[in-house]
């Protein structure tokens, strides 16, 4: 088949290798603009763009050369842009997206799948019409979301999918495509994730606060600046530092930053033992192996973090670092 190809991020490009491999002509690929990234200003190419001019497939910026040239079909994978309607008009165009349509249609379906909690998501395949992916759905898969998975990962697992449904739905041809069938069901919108979404809020409970962590991009403030935090876990106070373990692992005091503003250890007080008063949400205490921080609800263990302008590191070594006093809390 001839095919526009429309896409910009890395999930895309598996759809695109994926086409090409099994023998489509992708007489376009339209992608978005070259944009200045780093702190250098640098001018980066999408990832698409970059794997089509490997192809030596002809790419494009704007949306004028799909209507103008011969095509059988435009496949849509993450584009990051608004096909205007007129275009729809003249190519029919299908899209490769990632959630179980009706649920989360817009922008950002992977990140909204795994902040609600669903232990399921998937791919479709759908015809793109004028409004908010509400399209006729030809094809479907569903994929389960591990309870540790992390957007990265989903991701990637959602893109092998795609790639592999899209070319089962194509192999017959233009003329010998499945019945497209209306959505059924409730519609929940997926909308773009904000910045102020993603900062910590510790008075949350651990469970929601975890789930925000696997976006890999969830931030709080430390000292006055952002703190982005990589890597987490539950802890639930079942398993808490009071009984000396921690998701398995031996954990050794080293401080606490708990309400009371004292020390974990002191006179009258055993080593191990908690401060008498609750701790705030967003109080620190690290151990030998190990850092946790107090929610709304249980405790949530650090596991890698990342400063501004500095690598990802441990949580522990981050924090011996920093050398937290007692009273100071994350988000404060």
């Amino acid at each position: 088949m001839r095919l526009a190809f429309l896409g910009s991020p890395s999930a895309a490009v598996v759809c695109l290798d994926a086409l090409a491999e099994a023998g489509h002509e992708i007489v376009a690929v339209v992608t978005q603009a070259d944009k200045r990234r780093g702190r250098r200003g640098e001018l980066s190419a999408t990832a698409v763009k970059t794997r089509a001019v490997d192809l030596g497939l002809p790419v494009y910026h704007s949306l004028e050369p799909v209507t103008e040239v011969p095509l059988d079909l435009g496949v849509v994978v993450a584009y990051g842009r608004i096909i205007p309607g007129e275009v729809l008009r003249r190519v029919k165009m299908l899209n490769v997206h990632f959630s179980l349509l009706p649920r989360w249609r817009g922008a950002a379906p992977v990140e909204r799948a795994i902040m609600a909690g669903d232990e399921v998501t998937g791919v479709s395949i759908m015809e793109l019409d004028e409004g908010l992916d509400t399209g006729p759905v030809l094809a479907t898969r569903t994929i389960g979301i591990g309870a540790c998975e992390t957007v990265g990962e989903l991701t990637a697992s959602l893109a092998i999918a795609g790639a592999e449904l899209i070319v089962e739905v194509l192999a017959g041809g233009a003329g010998d495509l499945p019945v497209a069938r209306a959505q059924a069901g409730e519609a929940t919108y997926a909308a773009k994730l904000e910045s102020g979404e993603l900062e910590i809020d510790w008075s949350r409970d651990c469970v929601s606060i975890a789930r925000l962590v696997r976006l890999e991009r969830a931030w709080t403030a430390f000292r006055g600046r952002r703190l982005l935090i990589r890597q987490a876990g539950e802890q639930p106070d079942s398993a808490s530092p009071e009984g000396g373990r921690a998701n398995g692992t031996s954990f050794d005091r080293l401080s606490s930053s708990g309400d009371s503003g004292e020390p974990a250890t002191g006179e009258g007080r055993a080593e191990g033992a908690r401060p008498a008063s609750p701790a705030l949400p967003g109080s620190i205490e690290v151990f030998q192996d190990g850092v946790t921080v107090q929610t709304g609800s249980g405790r949530l263990k650090i596991v890698q973090v990342q400063g501004e302008g500095r690598d990802t590191m441990a949580a522990v070594d981050w924090a011996r670092g920093a050398r937290i006093v007692p009273g100071e809390r994350l988000g404060a």
